[in-house]
């Protein structure tokens, strides 16, 4: 089981109500919550506040995994200590000391379902007893008597050939409940490092940063969860339960058959007509895909994708079209779909998908189902906004 936990105080001195103040259209706080429920691996997300406003703003976009736990006074005044807070909620809920307990800071809000899935899969490798969060620092660093710390300033390097230096970006740690109980401390143990893009460096204190943050969020993240049609380039769908209904048809000589809608097939072409590259990402391999996509002229197929290796075959594709993954459609129906429709910008499911993908946040829930003209009403109503067709 995983548990995150995100401490939010409501006396910050230098931006008052700082963790439900609007940061690009959205409470800060609720930038990690969004980007945890829609993370697979996470369990429950607890946000710990003394603050009735930010109890309040948080209760009010009704999240599936998310609830409130009030924390003391005293753990959340200007002396109290990160640690001090998630001792005293590991005690109150009488936690499982083999828990994985993830403390998630709401002050780098550019923290993404990715990265928190990566990183837990890093630490259930085993190789470590705790984790945190850094990022590359490329700046030549010196000591006060005047020597350089990593770098030989009469053969100074260039970027290329430097390694830097990794440096603490504070986004999230992961240890076990045991581990926290036993050291006091959020890191223990061998300390495993998961390294993040250089630009989740910033942590929002000052006024500054908050400014800053907001021209970095616009730079590198999908702010805009539903972009304009004219924004997508990439349309790309699931295959069984999304282009088909997710029956398996066997013929009497044994042979595998799918059922495929003409209409759905006749959306992509649409697309194509009107400059969308289209694509089929699925986790099965079979031949008969491989027909209907050639008859369907799709730009890419990836067949045999499973999980996270959807989302990586629509980075691949995202790259050689020098695109970003916001500016990708996408159509799916299961959880082995869920990493990818949670990273790009346009999302939708059928009427009968799973559950746990009909609550990503901002996900399109379509009226058909399935193999019964689901792609097509996607296509028609949100990518050429042509529901006569």
């Amino acid at each position: 089981m995983v548990i995150a936990f995100i401490p939010v105080r409501g006396g910050s001195k230098s931006i008052p109500l700082k963790n439900i103040k609007p940061l690009c259209g959205k409470p800060l706080v609720c930038w990690n919550i969004e980007a945890l429920e829609a993370c697979p691996d996470v369990d429950q997300v607890i946000v710990a506040t003394d603050s009735y406003e930010i109890e309040q703003v948080v209760n009010s976009q009704c999240y599936s995994k998310t609830s409130v736990y009030h924390r003391s006074a005293e753990n959340a005044s200007d002396t109290a200590s990160t640690e001090s807070v998630m001792l005293e909620y590991i005690h109150y809920a009488k936690l499982d000391n083999d828990i994985c307990f993830m403390l998630v800071q709401a002050t780098s809000p550019m923290t993404q379902t990715q990265h928190f899935s990566e990183a837990l899969r890093l630490w259930e490798e085993g190789k470590y007893d705790s984790l945190l969060t850094c990022v590359r620092n490329y700046r030549f660093f010196w000591n006060a008597d005047g020597t350089s710390m990593n770098y030989d300033f009469k053969n100074r390097p260039r970027r290329q050939n430097f390694s830097g230096m990794l440096m603490e970006n504070g986004a999230f740690y992961i240890n076990t409940v045991r581990n926290i109980v036993a050291s006091g401390n959020r890191l223990s143990g061998k300390i495993g490092i998961y390294e993040m893009p250089e630009y989740t460096a910033l942590e929002i204190d000052e006024p500054d940063d908050w400014m800053l943050m907001e021209k970095l969020m616009r730079k590198h993240l999908p702010i805009d969860q539903k972009p304009a049609k004219n924004d997508i380039k990439l349309f790309l769908c699931d295959v069984d339960g999304t282009l088909t209904d997710g029956g398996m048809y066997y013929a009497e000589s044994g042979e595998e058959l799918k059922k495929f809608n003409t209409r759905d097939g006749m959306g992509l072409q649409l697309l194509q007509k009107a400059g969308i590259l289209t694509g089929i990402i699925t986790s099965e391999d079979t031949q008969m895909v491989a027909n209907r996509a050639k008859k369907l002229k799709v730009n890419y197929l990836f067949q045999g994708k499973r999980a996270g290796g959807k989302l990586e075959a629509a980075k691949e594709i995202c790259r050689e079209m020098n695109i970003s993954l916001n500016q990708v459609a996408y159509i799916g129906d299961d959880i082995n779909c869920h990493e990818l429709l949670s990273s790009v910008g346009m999302k939708a499911c059928p009427a009968d998908a799973m559950p746990q993908i009909k609550q990503i946040p901002n996900i399109i829930i379509l009226q058909k189902e399935g193999g019964k003209g689901c792609v097509r009403e996607m296509i028609d109503k949100y990518l050429l906004n042509n529901s006569s067709i």
